[in-house]
């Protein structure tokens, strides 16, 4: 006799502590795309620090689905009363929605809060519970009267799936630094020699601006950052926001948290001058896959160029010093080109229960996804990369 199949269960949760860590970790790593975005104790750092709750318009809704005991699917999915932290921009969704007397908010986002970094979202055993998760969300927004639910920066499964239940897709343009495929760089100057002349050229001026200044680096690895370090990180974090007249997401408990549970996927590049620190950097990195993401930046005071070499710069030297693949430089910016950056697009999945608002956002991505495709088309064309050399 065969035993019977498991019973399968599908919960939601709002606390990070009712899912199990190990058992998700183990889930996450067989994905196609994981990232330390999707950890059990990123997540749980992004609630536990107060920098995404319900006061801060971001209700977890943790779905998972179990069979038996074992943890076989599942989402981090929020419950959001604005559009602010997601970086695939929905206001004038949310505006046409508030013009015809309907209510947008809230609505369901399947996400890494404050995170704009593409990776596996449904993550799941096998297929048949990957597809599991998409009609339950969708019931989830159902029964609590979402308006929509919007899957973003999900890898190449997770869009197909969406796709295959009718979900919107939508294209948005990030820059990304690959290393050299078959032999990769040397050092820093071997990538830059790959790059047109003026760019060479703009790239040393602006290096030579800031050690020009005085201005000496550190840079620290996981253990090595200290609290001190993450303190002064942080008032460097927080001088960013203020210097654009708005409030940091991350809360310093949440960095306390990747100090203590997360470690190894943090790099600190501070700068000094005259023996004081004045700005610093954070590099999130996955070792064992060569991929680096640049997070955040602040100063304590100006130094011309300082951003450049912070942010660009000294990453992509230890990008290229450790053999890393890839690096991302965050959302947006096309000045990101100009030093070796290139075009990647980023995909989102989208589902409007509102069936007129559905059809009329349908037609609007065509309109926007034709003109995605078109500037994609024009930046590559515009290659900050020498041509190879004829014969």
């Amino acid at each position: 006799m065969h035993a019977a199949p498991a019973p399968e269960t599908l919960a939601v949760h709002a606390d990070p502590a009712a899912v199990d860590a190990a058992q998700w970790n183990a889930l996450l790593a067989r994905q196609a795309q994981p990232t330390p975005f999707m950890r059990h104790e990123y997540l749980r750092a992004l609630h536990d620090s107060g920098s995404a709750t319900p006061r801060t318009g971001w209700a977890l809704q943790w779905l998972t689905l179990h069979r038996g005991s074992t943890l076989v699917a599942g989402c981090a999915a929020w419950r959001k009363a604005h559009s602010y932290g997601e970086y695939v921009f929905d206001w004038a969704w949310a505006d046409a929605y508030r013009r015809h007397g309907l209510r947008y908010y809230p609505k369901l986002v399947v996400a890494v809060p404050f995170t704009p970094v593409a990776g596996s979202r449904l993550i799941a055993a096998d297929p048949a519970a990957q597809q599991r998760l998409l009609p339950a969300l969708q019931a989830l927004a159902e029964a609590d009267s979402l308006s929509s639910i919007h899957l973003l920066f999900g890898d190449d499964a997770d869009l197909a799936a969406a796709q295959a239940a009718g979900w919107l897709q939508r294209r948005s343009v990030q820059f990304h630094w690959h290393n050299r495929p078959g032999t990769p760089y040397a050092d820093f100057d071997d990538f830059l020699r790959g790059l047109q002349r003026d760019k060479r050229r703009k790239i040393a001026q602006e290096r030579r601006r800031v050690a020009d200044a005085g201005i000496r680096f550190t840079v620290l690895e996981g253990a090595q950052i200290e609290s001190a370090h993450w303190d002064f990180f942080h008032r460097c974090y927080t001088n960013t926001y203020a210097a654009h007249g708005s409030t940091p997401y991350l809360t310093r408990a949440f960095f306390a948290a990747m100090q203590r549970d997360l470690a190894a996927h943090w790099v600190l590049f501070i700068a000094s001058g005259g023996g004081t620190p004045v700005a610093a950097s954070l590099l999130a990195v996955d070792a064992v896959r060569g991929h680096a993401w640049g997070r955040y930046w602040g100063c304590t005071r100006h130094v011309p160029c300082l951003h450049f070499e912070a942010c660009y710069y000294q990453p992509l030297a230890w990008c290229i010093a450790r053999g890393f693949r890839c690096f991302e430089g965050g959302a947006q910016g096309e000045h990101k080109m100009a030093r070796g950056l290139l075009p990647a697009v980023t995909p989102s999945a989208h589902w409007l229960a509102h069936p007129a608002f559905a059809d009329a956002v349908a037609r609007y991505l065509d309109r926007e996804g034709a003109g995605i495709g078109a500037y994609v088309d024009e930046l590559r064309e515009r290659t900050p990369f020498r041509a190879p050399a004829a014969g």
